[in-house]
């Protein structure tokens, strides 16, 4: 039997968070490491181990959870703006194999870099 994945047991509620947000299929929380201050993750229920595995027919719920996600974080941390990050795969980051996106808020000049840019 395989072992049960971190999210797959707060999505059970096995064990306890605080939810930011949710709906039929996603939930958000804080991530327990954050890289910034508000740091959250949009996690879906069901286990899938990448967005390549997520059915076309979630993305509106995702979105959904995105978006509500972000606005109280903008609401409660009183940021400018935020980056939403999703990593697929270890060679990209992916440390826990269920799909999951990174909302990071973000303050204007607040010293945190994240880039895309390819660097020569």
């Amino acid at each position: 039997m395989l072992k049960e994945c971190i999210f797959c047991k707060i999505a059970k509620k096995k064990i306890p968070s605080d939810r930011i947000y949710e709906n039929d299929n996603f939930f958000s929380i804080f991530d327990a490491a954050p890289q910034i201050k508000g740091h959250a993750l949009v996690i879906s229920k069901k286990h899938f181990e990448n967005v390549l595995d997520l059915p076309n027919t979630l993305g509106s719920e995702l979105l959904d959870c995105i978006k509500k996600t972000s606005l109280e974080l903008i609401k409660r941390f009183k940021v400018d703006g935020f980056n939403v990050v999703n990593n697929n795969f270890s060679c990209a980051g992916q440390v826990v194999n269920h799909v999951h996106f990174h909302i990071l808020p973000r303050k204007n000049n607040d010293g945190y870099n994240i880039s895309v840019e390819k660097k020569e």
